[in-house]
């Protein structure tokens, strides 16, 4: 739903009713990842994609008759087709289970409330049931901040208020995903699936180091969806017309700054100052935080005597090993450009515990499935 939450935004704004077709389910390799959507309102109209093409024709006339036939929610899956490599299924070897259902904006109108937030930015989450009791498919219920809303099919009742609660929690790590609820007597009796579409504020890149290389990262950073900011103690350096790509440029000590400023899990603190007397306090307080990622630049020589330093003022092995140094993958990069996509792939690999090698040398599904929780 994310993927197309622009459009949807306009549909709501316009209480323009359409089918919204959304992946739940992923087995083997698939283009895109649960969640992802496709829409088609009522003049034929579509938007998305859910399968880079191979069964887009399929899925846009199963909306179409549902959005016009007015029934109930419909699910579909797409696999491999042997016999026919142009028949509808998913010749990248994948399989794809697909949640259609109808939606009324003027009905429903928390959904554009959510889809505004979600469009500006701002955390919002959208929780729609995709299996479980007939009576409950499709509902769905919004988070906004610290309140929620719900459709009149779950209500502000005890099922609601597990949905919005798993919802939230959900909504905090940033991630879309399938959870299980209900077996419960005070909620429902039966289990059922909700898919969670989490649209969380922007993960944050903070580069350390006012250089050319900061720079072309600041720029690959804002390409990937970051928050970029570039801290530098220099004012001469630190100037917003050398970083015309960075969200904002700061002007402080590097770890005077990091200390004071929010961090998270999801958050990238890329080291590319090359001093001590700037990279040694920064990095000691940086392997404390609970950040995603570290990573400093330097060659093996200075790497081994930062380790060095390192040590001396207190920070353990066990936090050491957190430190990726030299940054980046072994791509050959030498440019400030091609140093900035071997950093950036490496933040890439790390965060989804990947092992960067090449795709010819592993085994397996090359997408990753979003697991249900």
């Amino acid at each position: 739903m994310l993927n197309i939450a622009d459009t949807l935004h306009r549909w709501c704004r316009e209480e323009r009713p359409f089918a919204l077709a959304t992946v739940v389910g992923v087995t083997g390799s698939a283009p895109l990842p649960v969640g992802t959507s496709v829409a088609v309102d009522e003049d034929g109209n579509a938007i998305g994609s859910i399968s880079g093409g191979c069964v887009e024709g399929a899925v846009y006339e199963l909306s179409r008759q549902v959005l016009h036939d007015r029934g109930g929610p419909q699910r579909a899956w797409f696999g491999y087709s042997d016999d026919d490599a142009f028949a509808v299924g998913l010749t990248c070897g994948g399989e794809l289970d697909v949640f259609v259902q109808r939606v009324d904006p003027a009905a429903q109108p928390h959904l554009g409330a959510a889809l505004a937030e979600a469009v500006e930015g701002r955390p919002a989450a959208v929780a729609q049931v995709v299996d479980g009791p007939e009576g409950l498919l499709g509902a769905t219920v919004s988070v906004l901040g610290d309140s929620w809303i719900a459709d009149s099919t779950l209500g502000d009742g005890p099922t609601g208020r597990a949905v919005a609660d798993r919802t939230t929690a959900q909504l905090r790590t940033g991630r879309t995903a399938l959870l299980t609820l209900g077996s419960d007597a005070d909620t429902c009796p039966e289990k059922f699936s909700v898919l969670v579409h989490a649209a969380a504020t922007r993960p944050r890149m903070l580069i350390f180091g006012a250089i050319d290389f900061a720079a072309a990262l600041a720029q690959a950073g804002r390409f990937l969806g970051y928050h970029v900011t570039v801290c530098d103690a220099r004012p001469v350096f630190a100037t917003e017309a050398r970083f015309p790509h960075a969200d904002e440029v700061v002007v402080d000590w590097p770890h005077r700054y990091l200390e004071g400023t929010a961090v998270d899990a999801r958050t990238a603190v890329c080291v590319l100052t090359h001093d001590a007397k700037f990279d040694i306090p920064l990095l000691r307080l940086a392997l404390n935080l609970p950040v995603g990622y570290v990573g400093a630049m330097g060659s093996r020589r200075t790497h081994d005597e930062r380790l060095r330093r390192l040590r001396e003022v207190g920070v353990a092995d066990g936090q050491l090993a957190r430190l990726r140094s030299p940054i980046g993958l072994d791509l050959g990069a030498c440019t400030p450009e091609e140093t900035a996509i071997s950093i950036t792939a490496e933040i890439i690999g790390d965060s989804n515990q990947s092992s960067g090698l090449p795709l010819t040398r592993v085994t397996g599904p090359i997408h990753r499935v979003s697991g249900a929780a």
